[in-house]
């Protein structure tokens, strides 16, 4: 664990379940007292097959799997193995899904009446400043988050300190501790500004002093989960059939940059992946648009 943190520079997330993974690993071969160096491919392979009869999900396995390879190969690496006995298991394989992304149109719609929404339609009536407070963070939450196309862990790890308003930039921390400069646009920023002009004015928001640049009521920095809760909020509340979840405007930002014709590599960098296979996933969702697009415009389709 030390090693993912310190060296590999991974994130806490990511190091909670590696741990977990190995952990559930361990107690899987704690009845036989299996030796570390007497685990070979099969023993593997039975672990997952064990998994799969308890109807995990192939997702899942495939990241237990991919956890153990990098286990065993830090092994190999200090000495303690030969060889990597994960490294030739073959990984299940996977449906290839292509996210479902939101139109423009509809994201605009969406962003706009939660920017002409009053406080009265929101559920936060209790207290006047209380909801007034809440509004104006969370439409500066979800205009940064279309905006920007940064992760929800890369979004709630901003500090005061990594906005420029100015410029319209902030400074993001992605995966690997990688920094890199995203820009907003003008809506982003005017909610921002409306955001930061009460974002100390909440009566318990002061009890906890915090750099953070998204704070709950009391004063701490919000968390992955409450995040979760208000994308799904005003989603709910824009549309009861929407299901929109924080990553989804990531999508959206990324698909429809594609759309209007920018660079691959331009999207990549702005959204923080090390490879641009990665990125490529979204070529495909903007062919299938082009492709439905064709199917109703051209004569002879």
């Amino acid at each position: 664990m030390r090693h993912l943190r310190d060296v590999r520079n991974v994130s806490p997330h990511t190091v909670r379940n590696y741990r977990n993974d190995l952990r559930q690993f361990a107690d899987y071969f704690a009845t036989t007292r299996t030796p570390l160096e007497d685990i070979q491919r099969d023993e593997i392979r039975e672990y997952l097959g064990a998994l799969h009869d308890r109807k995990l999900e192939k997702t899942s396995i495939a990241r237990k799997l991919a956890t153990l390879r990098a286990f065993f190969k830090f092994c190999v690496r200090e000495g303690w193995l030969e060889e990597n006995p994960a490294r030739l298991v073959r990984t299940p394989k996977l449906a290839r899904r292509l996210p479902r992304v939101l139109t423009a149109e509809q994201i605009n719609r969406f962003l706009d009446n939660l920017a002409e929404r009053p406080v009265r339609q929101t559920g936060l009536e209790k207290r006047d400043a209380r909801a007034q407070w809440l509004l104006r963070r969370d439409r500066a939450l979800l205009e940064l988050l279309y905006a920007s196309g940064v992760r929800a862990s890369e979004l709630l790890g901003l500090n005061l300190t990594d906005m420029n308003l100015k410029e319209q930039l902030i400074r993001v921390r992605g995966k690997g501790r990688r920094e890199r400069q995203v820009p907003f646009g003008k809506k982003a920023r005017a909610a921002l500004e409306s955001y930061l002009a009460v974002r100390e004015k909440l009566p318990t928001a002061g009890k906890q002093t915090t750099e953070a640049l998204f704070i709950n009521a009391q004063g701490n920095r919000l968390t992955p989960r409450a995040l979760g809760n208000v994308v799904k909020k005003y989603a709910r509340l824009f549309d009861p059939n929407w299901d929109l979840h924080p990553h989804a405007l990531r999508h959206a930002f990324a698909t429809h940059l594609l759309h209007e014709g920018a660079d691959l590599r331009a999207i990549q960098e702005l959204l923080g992946h090390k490879s641009l296979s990665t990125t490529q996933k979204y070529t495909s969702v903007s062919i299938k648009h082009l492709m439905e697009v064709y199917d109703k415009t051209h004569p002879r389709a």
